[in-house]
């Protein structure tokens, strides 16, 4: 008895991809001609099927369209008064008078004959009278003029990736957190080091300061969530809940409560002075990257790796909406500061949203990286960071990418670490802030000396209308 060879199994399947083709290329190129009654048959049937529900509708308008054609004109029964009222009335009932006379003062027209009027049209008992009327294109608005953007100062002074910004609300300095586990607070108008906050044992990944005390919250990789007393520069809570790294912090900003979220797939609802966990938003099966607080429903907005974005009920506790539009992972919300919107990124697309509901409003494409962070001010900015250091500066109510640029790196780092992590832009709007790779902060004003002149509108709609939804 002989051995069988073995053979592996990706052998076995070429040679029976092999066999198949040796027995079917003889007939390659010799199908049979398209009989044109089935084919005619075929394309009834996948019409009724697809268009079944509006046919019966259509059909009854080209009916009603076709009688109306066929109905034969009938004069007007206007007449100088002269004849008497039973002439009158017999001759408005053998014409369809549309006006009908005031028996009384037979030379005054006294109304419009409404049901004759009627009467001349098709009939609506049978038929249906709607029409189908095509839809006009939407029109493509101009986007507004924007100033270009360009480097105003660099900071330097973190030891590590700088990964989240915060300004405060009287907009007099800003917050950084980084990879070397200290919280920074710099000067605004100076850019100079104010103070340093030590208390985290592994990477700051997110902080907010509040306007309503004189708190600033801070959440890292240590899986910890700070409340910072800026009165004595002394942590004074800690919020204990989350499993893995906390990733994102927002603060609501009419009532006491912070929302987070991280690695452990979920976002966690804090009563601010009680420390009580409120809520855990469960929902979401990969990390939860960023969250949002408003004031109006949704009041919580998260974004995560599942490439979901979800609406939450803070009431219930609840998701309302999950949003599957993204293909990728969804690395960062932004709530527009005066409209009742707000925008996603990933690395397919930047989407925005129209709330309450979550409505699909339009897609801005062209930034290609994976996109870390992103901010809009009211004058309809929208700026968005990518992993490879690139910034894109867009009009937010057309998309129109009205700037590009790379980040400079700091003198003596790689070209790989041109990375920009957080985006914030003031109070007032005018100047942007960015944590970046190089470990360095970088601030950004708009040229002053700019014009619609020396650096015009590229507009070029066709362009758009290709864009995939």
């Amino acid at each position: 008895m002989e051995d069988v060879q073995k053979h592996s199994v990706h052998t076995l399947i070429f040679r029976s991809l092999k066999r198949t083709h040796d027995l079917f290329v003889s007939n390659q190129g010799n199908l049979p001609d398209i009989d044109d009654r089935l084919e005619k048959l075929r394309r009834s049937i996948k019409a009724r099927d697809t268009y079944g529900l509006v046919l019966d509708r259509a059909i009854k308008s080209m009916d009603a369209k076709k009688m109306s054609a066929l109905q034969i004109e009938r004069p007007l029964a206007i007449t100088d008064g002269s004849m008497s009222g039973s002439d009158l009335g017999a001759t408005a009932t053998e014409s369809g008078s549309l006006v009908r006379y005031n028996r009384d003062k037979e030379k005054t027209p006294l109304s419009i004959n409404t049901s004759l009027v009627r009467a001349s049209m098709p009939s609506s008992s049978g038929a249906s009278n709607v029409q189908l009327i095509p839809k006009k294109a939407p029109s493509i608005p101009k986007p507004k003029w924007h100033a270009p953007w360009k480097l105003s100062r660099v900071i330097s002074g973190h030891l590590g990736w700088v990964r989240c910004i915060a300004v405060e609300p009287g907009n007099e300095w800003f917050a950084t957190g980084a990879g070397d586990r200290v919280i920074k607070i710099w000067d605004l108008a100076s850019g100079k080091l104010k103070l340093s906050l030590t208390g985290h044992v592994s990477t700051v990944r997110g902080v907010a300061v509040s306007a309503k005390h004189p708190y600033l919250f801070s959440c890292g990789e240590d899986r910890q969530v700070k409340c910072w007393d800026l009165e004595y520069n002394k942590v004074i809570r800690h919020y204990h809940g989350h499993l893995s790294a906390v990733y994102s912090l927002a603060l609501h900003p009419t009532i006491d409560v912070l929302a987070t979220s991280g690695r452990d797939s979920t976002a966690r609802i804090w009563d601010m002075r009680t420390k009580a966990n409120v809520h855990t938003l469960t929902g979401h099966t990969n990390t939860v990257a960023s969250v949002v607080a408003q004031a109006t429903n949704p009041q919580i907005i998260t974004g995560s790796h599942d490439s979901t974005v979800r609406l939450w009920d803070l009431a219930a506790g609840k998701s309302v909406c999950t949003l599957t539009n993204h293909k990728k992972s969804v690395r960062s919300i932004v709530l527009h500061p005066s409209l009742y919107m707000f925008a996603s990124a990933s690395p397919d697309n930047i989407k925005q949203w129209r709330c309450p509901e979550g409505n699909f409003v339009q897609n801005i494409s062209g930034h290609t990286a994976i996109v870390n962070c992103m901010a809009a001010n009211s004058d309809g900015v929208l700026v968005s960071g990518g992993d490879n250091g690139t910034m894109f500066f867009w009009d937010w109510r057309t998309g129109y990418n009205f700037q590009r640029f790379q980040a400079p790196v700091q003198p003596g780092s790689m070209d790989s670490e041109a990375g920009i992590f957080a985006l914030c832009f003031d109070q007032s709007g005018t100047r942007l802030i960015t944590a970046e790779a190089d470990k360095t902060i970088k601030v950004y004003k708009e040229d002053d000396e700019a014009n619609e002149e020396t650096h015009p509108i590229n507009w070029r709609p066709e362009l758009l209308k290709r864009r995939k939804f």
